[in-house]
């Protein structure tokens, strides 16, 4: 019924040098969120992270993977998938453990997981069974077995980084910077729950009619099983029973028992995408719930940018305050230098003029 997130954490993510295997390399800059989705429709863990719109990690988790704790606050774990190592750096050893306990959880439910499906697999594969007399089978639809997860081996690597946490900005900063980062990381969660919605609808229109065909075998099967109750008694009646006629009975009994384990089969069936349609509902409303999200987020981004725009028009006026008095001040200098050269000369005049009259 689609892919959804079932754990998250904040981390440091690193993968090992391809060329060296020794070195680690930072894939990002700051601490982002690690989550683990799981498919229902594969029975498949996985461990993604974004770095804005680009998936950093990307593993599918597979029984033979191995969560290693390195230091208090660093681990790793090898994908032969992806032919890399991973390492996350924590705040706190508590979100090392919590992170190491939901690896091996997840790993338990994928071998789990594979168990089942190699089961489903060799029940679907097995040869259905026929009536003695060949006039009536009773073969169940075989259910396809979900993808198996691909195995990993685990390669351990001793060298750790520095797991320290990294100084971010302030939260004012964080409100201008990061905004349109959020807006396209939840515009990424919408479009993915959007695909998921429509892989959901398919699902339930093919349910649906499923569950028609299934209706109209079940009422086959009731009307086969009416008209053989029917026929036993006609030859229970019969004063004169053959052994051929016991045959027949002993026949039509074993037939009559595999209608009824086809019929507990396909209400159990029925239950099981009663079960899965209540899935599809909790999925709308987490879709609902990260519409709203991104709604709020983006009328946040408009009232920043509002009050940026406000800003820049006020500083634009400020500045053109600024040079207007810068103008008022140089032709307040200019008639000053004026003032001063006209007096200056005055001075040298009467100088002169009392020199001349001594």
């Amino acid at each position: 019924m689609g892919e959804q997130p079932i754990y998250s954490t904040r981390a440091h993510v690193f993968q090992i040098d391809p060329n060296t295997k020794k070195n680690w390399l930072p894939t990002s800059k700051h601490a982002v969120t690690v989550s683990y989705f799981y498919d229902s429709t594969r029975n498949v863990y996985r461990i993604i992270s974004l770095d804005g719109t680009k998936a950093i990690i990307n593993s599918t988790i597979s029984p033979n993977m191995t969560f290693t704790k390195t230091s208090q606050k660093f681990g790793q774990w090898a994908d032969s998938r992806a032919n890399t190592v991973y390492g996350l750096g924590f705040s706190t050893e508590h979100h090392l453990s919590k992170f190491a306990e939901k690896f091996a959880e997840y790993k338990e439910a994928a071998r789990l997981a594979k168990e089942k499906s190699q089961e489903k697999m060799e029940l679907a594969t097995s040869p259905s069974q026929e009536s003695p007399g060949g006039e009536l089978s009773s073969p169940l639809t075989p259910v396809t077995p979900p993808m198996e997860n691909i195995n990993g081996t685990d390669e351990i690597c001793d060298t750790t980084p520095n797991s320290d946490t990294r100084p971010e900005p302030a939260q004012n900063a964080l409100a201008f910077t990061h905004s349109p980062a959020m807006t396209k990381h939840w515009e990424a969660e919408l479009e993915a729950l959007k695909g998921n919605n429509a892989k959901l609808t398919a699902a339930l229109l093919e349910s649906t009619a499923n569950v028609k065909q299934w209706k109209q075998q079940l009422a086959a099967y009731q009307e086969e099983a009416e008209r053989l109750h029917k026929r036993v008694t006609e030859l229970e009646c019969q004063s004169n029973q053959t052994p051929v006629i016991k045959s027949q009975k002993t026949e039509l009994n074993q037939t009559i028992e595999e209608l009824e384990n086809t019929l507990r089969d396909k209400e159990e069936e029925m239950e099981k995408l009663k079960e899965q349609l209540e899935n599809m509902n909790d999925l709308m409303e987490q879709k609902d719930t990260l519409t709203q999200k991104l709604e709020e987020t983006e009328l946040r981004s408009r009232v920043l940018e509002e009050q940026l725009a406000g800003a820049e028009q006020r500083l634009e006026e400020n500045q053109e305050e600024q040079e207007n008095f810068r103008k008022s001040l140089r032709t307040l200098l200019e008639l000053l230098d004026g003032k001063i050269f006209e007096l200056t000369e005055l001075r040298d005049t009467l100088a002169r003029l009392i020199e001349e009259a001594s």
